[in-house]
């Protein structure tokens, strides 16, 4: 086993302030700590676990003891997450130069998780209507619980939806974090920015990217690969990119967005109604209703006779060299 003296030196050298460049303060900053990523998955996974508790919960509860256990889980998650955000707000305070540890960081933390709190039941009335959207949406759907159950894209809204409550209240850190489990467990990265109406529904999900400032209506549908991107970054006059400007496309209600779709740009609106094809590339509005689609492709066959054909029949031009 290696020697204490020389664990204590690696240990040292490894928080060290001179020398190479380390990205050990992106979790501690002068005494200051911030939450790790288990802790706050945990609480993250506890306050899905009160909105559903029949698909999340870990054991049997009915009745009268449903509300206890789901008070008994709201104050533990209350209290841990109450604490994590004091604890991003100490820490941007130190990275913006403010005065570490200050009451208003403790005040603002304990604002943030009350808000949290009070706004679940709404939450949960959004996603009511996210899970009857999957169920009625997807023929191969056989109840409500599956879809909550086992849909990788009901799972990343339903974290989304807890993730932008945080977002709003300017809490730094957290809403990423739960937003990137979200992606690593599903494939679909939504950032916590975005804004996204009821009834949502991705169908099979993997590939799936929603930008910041996205602003989705009620109803839409995406399918896999579809990117709601930013069409160009805003640089400074030192080339730096610029923050908090609209980058990300509109979508509208009741559009429904198909498989490996592009759209991107701030400017971009995609109107109410309107259907996006596979594969559609697009940087520039589109007006209600309106249906795009890529030139349908005529794929070549090759018959065991040695023959062409097209899938819209026999191939003509036998000796182009195929």
């Amino acid at each position: 086993m290696m020697e204490s003296t020389k664990l204590d030196a690696i240990a040292r050298e490894l928080f060290a302030r001179e020398g190479c460049p380390s990205i050990s303060g992106a979790h501690h900053r002068d005494g200051l700590m911030v939450a790790g990523q288990r802790a706050v998955i945990a609480v993250l996974e506890d306050l899905i676990s009160v909105l559903f508790p029949g698909c999340y919960l870990t054991h049997e509860v009915g009745g009268a003891d449903l509300a206890a256990c789901a008070r008994a889980v709201l104050g533990k998650a209350a209290n841990s997450l109450q604490e994590q955000v004091r604890m991003a707000f100490e820490f941007a305070c130190a990275v913006e130069n403010c005065t570490p540890q200050c009451q208003t960081c403790q005040e603002r933390a304990t604002a943030v998780v009350e808000g949290m709190l009070g706004a679940l039941p709404e939450i949960l009335c959004v996603l009511q209507e996210d899970v009857e959207a999957a169920y009625e949406g997807d023929p191969a759907a056989k109840s409500t619980m599956e879809v909550v159950m086992s849909y990788p894209g009901v799972y990343a809204v339903i974290v989304h939806r807890i993730a932008h409550e945080l977002y709003r209240a300017e809490v730094p850190l957290i809403p990423r974090m739960m937003s990137e489990h979200a992606h690593s467990r599903t494939g679909i990265d939504i950032h916590p920015g975005a804004q996204i109406g009821p009834g949502f529904f991705i169908d099979h999900g993997t590939g799936v990217v929603i930008g910041e400032t996205c602003v989705i209506g009620k109803r839409v549908k995406l399918y896999q690969g579809v990117t709601l991107g930013a069409l160009s970054f805003e640089k400074d006059a030192q080339g730096r990119l610029v923050k908090g400007v609209k980058r990300h496309p509109d979508v509208e209600d009741h559009v429904v967005v198909y498989a490996g779709a592009t759209i991107l740009g701030g400017r971009t609106r995609i109107g109410t109604g309107a259907v996006i094809g596979g594969n559609v590339w697009l940087t520039h509005s589109v007006p209600p209703g309106a249906k795009v689609y890529n030139q349908q492709p005529s794929p070549l066959i090759r018959e065991v006779d040695g023959s062409w054909k097209t899938s819209q029949g026999p191939w003509q031009s036998a000796g182009d060299g195929i």
